[in-house]
């Protein structure tokens, strides 16, 4: 006999309610299986079957209020099944059912490590559904950090037999994300997945929505006619009342005003963002409202934290790039030859970056309260643009690095960004970092700081320009360079000394191999 209790259900929640029961007692189940769900302020948490057996006996019915660890049913173990089956069903129901029991091995799907101080995930994308064969290490999902996407293999070969994290989820690191039917039991699956919606439809009349959903659409004067459930069997949880109360703001077009303005409050933005004005509703009907990704929301705090925190200043210079496009025309076909990496244009800007900071430390240093640390190394942050938006991996230990390797070690990691292979390691630890805002076109722009560091060099397009040189118009290929730092501890006098060691560097590039 097995007792099933109230799980965990989180920091600072101690009671929830019991929503729905799906199984009753007398009923069999195998292990895993869904037994109840729990509903609590904030998350719905199910309840499974530990082992296979029968529900014995439900402790507590639907709707009560239970504790942490309160008992909710009693389940008999497997063991004990097979001498009362054949005298209550006859011999050929149980020898189906008993191999079923026998033969069945579900095996959870877990999130995976998420890397250093990352608790939580978005799962973006399911790449197979319920039902659907798997291979051992085929992707069955990905997940969004804050800075990077990660895959979620299949520990084993089976059949993906229920997903318990959907799309658009968070889930915490090691939290379950959906449930495979392993071995022999893998062939039955689908079956029994594609029965199992069957009966599903016919009692949906008779579904009994949570109990926070009820209170919620008397509040809203909804009824549940008027609410979509996403709940098991159709029944509706907390947050479809809140979407349908926002949902009908885009539907009337010639709707009272005051449904609308209810439907304002309820979407609120977050506080740091102008509420929206309404929309006339045949602009609504044309609009699409898509949930911001984990990576573009860290982008937009971490961006705007900068503007608020550092005292922001941009300081300008152009670079005629003739000497670094000489030098790379002689010798690149050596270069790739010999280092099996081409030479760009990055491994000069990073070289000039490191030999600039060593002559202005305050450029590479940062603000740690009262303290400013000043770094006696260079981990250059590179910045890469994505199709899931900007990441910024760090190339550590710059300064110690030759040509070879920063061109190797920068296409390596650009590669790794867009293909959302990056870590959090990758990705922490910089201490300067370079944008090239160029290879989109753009002419001149004021980068944003990365914090907590000081500064940032945003490069541009080489675009041909005349300049005068020695008393002649020339035309030179020519790059406008833009130094974004905190003013807080960089003077003016610093920063732009820093641009004008980049500059002479790069007009100049022999001067790197001379140290000058």
């Amino acid at each position: 006999m097995t007792e099933i209790r109230v799980p965990g259900l989180g920091e600072s929640v101690s009671e929830a309610t019991v929503a729905t029961w799906f199984v009753k007692p007398g009923e069999m189940v195998v292990a895993d299986a869904m037994l109840c769900e729990l509903e609590t302020d904030k998350v719905t948490v199910e309840v499974r079957a530990p082992s296979a057996g029968v529900l014995s006996e439900v402790v507590v019915k639907e709707g009560e209020t239970v504790a942490v660890n309160a008992l909710l049913a009693v389940l008999l173990s497997a063991g004990a099944m097979p001498p009362a089956q054949p005298k209550s069903e006859g011999p050929a129901a149980p020898q189906k059912a008993a191999p079923t029991v026998q033969e069945v091995k579900m095996t959870d799907v877990m999130v995976p490590a998420l890397g250093e101080s990352v608790a939580e995930a978005t799962v973006s994308t399911w790449f197979k559904k319920p039902g659907d064969a798997v291979a051992q290490d085929e992707i069955l999902c990905e997940l969004e950090t804050d800075k990077v996407s990660v895959e979620v293999p299949a520990p084993v070969a089976g059949v993906l037999s229920e997903i318990l994290a959907p799309e658009g989820v968070s889930v915490a690191a090691g939290g379950r994300l959906a449930i495979l039917t392993a071995g022999a039991a893998a062939t039955a699956a689908p079956a029994a997945a594609a029965s199992a919606p069957a009966p599903a439809a016919a009692p949906a009349k008779d579904v009994e929505h949570a109990p926070a959903a009820k209170k919620a659409m008397a509040e809203a004067g909804l009824s549940p006619d008027q609410v979509t459930g996403t709940g098991r069997d159709g029944r509706i949880m907390k947050e479809d009342v809140a979407a349908a109360a926002a949902a009908p703001a885009a539907a009337p077009a010639p709707a009272a005003p005051a449904p609308v303005a209810t439907a304002q409050v309820s979407i609120a933005p977050p506080p740091a963002t102008v509420p929206r004005a309404p929309v006339p509703a045949e602009d609504a009907a044309r609009e699409e409202r898509v949930k911001m990704t984990r990576l573009r929301a860290t982008i937009a705090r971490r961006l705007k934290d900068a503007q608020n925190t550092a005292a922001m200043l941009t300081t300008y210079n152009e670079v005629d790039m003739s000497g670094v496009m000489d030098l790379r025309n002689v010798y690149k076909d050596q270069f790739e030859k010999k280092h099996g990496v081409k030479l760009g244009f990055m491994g000069f800007f990073v070289k000039a970056c490191c030999h600039a900071l060593k002559e202005i430390p305050e450029v590479n240093a940062e603000i740690d309260g009262g303290d400013i640390i000043y770094k006696n190394y260079v981990h250059m942050g590179v910045a890469v643009g994505t199709p899931s938006g900007l990441v910024v991996p760090v190339l550590r230990d710059a300064d110690q690095k030759g040509f070879a390797h920063i061109e190797r070690e920068i296409a390596e990691l650009g590669k790794r960004g867009r293909d959302g292979k990056l870590t959090m390691q990758e990705m922490q630890g910089g201490s300067f970092t370079i944008s090239n805002g160029g290879v989109y076109g753009s002419l001149m722009s004021s980068p944003i700081l990365n914090p907590p560091q000081s500064g940032i060099l945003g490069m541009h397009k080489i675009q041909d320009r005349p300049v005068v040189v020695n008393g002649q118009i020339v035309i030179r290929p020519m790059m406008y360079l833009a130094l974004s730092y905190d003013h807080r501890i960089v003077d003016g006098k610093g920063a732009v000394t820093f641009l004008v060691r980049v500059k002479e560097a790069l007009e100049d590039p022999r001067r790197l191999l001379m140290d000058l």
